[in-house]
């Protein structure tokens, strides 16, 4: 980690390094109901190369490594729920790499399965995103793979940052907030670090029992926290990153916590209404608006960031 947070000047050098090679986001407007009294647009970044945001910060991470030098014959290696792994597969394969992915046992089978197609070597350790580091980091130290991270590293929070000067320009007028849904840190570390040179507020949205972004702002530092949410496959973080704390700290941000019963109708709305079929971190996101928990001022410009849709849609 570096002593400073994520800079809006990493993430400008992450959106030259993977300009071309990601698709743009695309935004539309969302019903008026979502919030009566502003104007509220989707992100619909779940259209992204492997169904998330992540594979901007994967191919960050493989591309500015590989032009240093700095790619071993054993390729990348990467401990992650899911998404991050589809991301890392994904962009090892951009650059010719073999990637190996470490996974908890209870991570969904289509994402295991979607690794697999994607070449990745899967290995299933332990039952938390913890111990599945723990194992990752020890074949590592065995192959000397390079040793990514499912959201804790400057250049996966500047890849994934990229998002917002997209939505800025995207949305006609540009925006006063972004929402976003809030795991480990990475998406809103490098959002937040965009959004303060775009004078755009961000509202970091977690479930309630999986608060280590919040929990980290009342402590005024970063603790673990419990896991235990709808949407822990992909927000089950036990620990924000400190760049994530370092953000959230300074003016701009209003950290924001939803049910899990918020969350699930949130993102079956987003079915009823638009038939968008996403996971429950996007859910999570829209919750923020839909339970109240954030209220937009009267004619504030909302962007909503559907972060992902890698999920069975036998779940809605």
């Amino acid at each position: 980690m570096t002593e400073q947070p994520v800079s809006h000047e990493d993430v400008h050098g992450a959106a030259e390094r993977i300009a071309g090679r990601v698709r743009p986001v695309a935004v539309t407007p969302a019903d008026a109901e979502v919030a009566p009294d502003a104007e509220v647009w989707f992100a619909l970044e779940f259209l992204q190369h492997t169904g998330s945001f992540k594979a901007r910060g994967a191919l960050n991470f493989t591309a500015a490594h590989a032009a240093a030098g700095r790619m071993p014959d054993a390729g990348v290696l990467i401990a992650s729920g899911g998404n991050a792994g589809l991301a890392c597969a994904w962009a090892a394969a951009r650059h010719g790499v073999p990637a190996q992915v470490f996974l908890p046992v209870t991570a969904p089978e289509f994402k295991v399965e979607r690794l697999r197609g994607l070449g990745a070597d899967v290995r299933l350790a332990g039952r938390t995103y913890g111990e599945a580091l723990a194992a990752s980091r020890a074949l590592a130290a065995e192959t000397g793979a390079l040793t990514s991270h499912a959201y804790d590293h400057p250049l996966i929070s500047a890849g994934a940052g990229t998002l917002l000067p997209e939505i800025a320009a995207a949305v006609p007028g540009g925006v006063d907030t972004v929402v976003v849904a809030v795991g480990g840190g990475g998406l809103y570390a490098g959002v937040a670090a965009a959004a303060a040179r775009h004078g755009i507020g961000v509202v970091a949205v977690e479930p309630e029992n999986c608060r280590a972004l919040n929990a980290a702002l009342a402590a005024g530092e970063v603790v673990d926290v419990p896991v235990d949410s709808v949407a822990a496959d992909s927000l089950g973080a036990s620990r924000t990153s400190r760049d994530a704390l370092a953000w959230a700290q300074r003016p701009g941000t209003t950290s924001v916590l939803v049910t899990d019963a918020g969350i699930a109708t949130a993102r079956r709305r987003l079915w009823d209404d638009h038939r968008l079929v996403v996971e429950h971190a996007a859910g999570t996101a829209l919750a923020a608006l839909t339970t109240g928990a954030y209220k937009p001022r009267a004619g504030e410009r909302v962007a909503v960031v559907l972060c992902g849709a890698n999920t069975d849609p036998g779940t809605l």
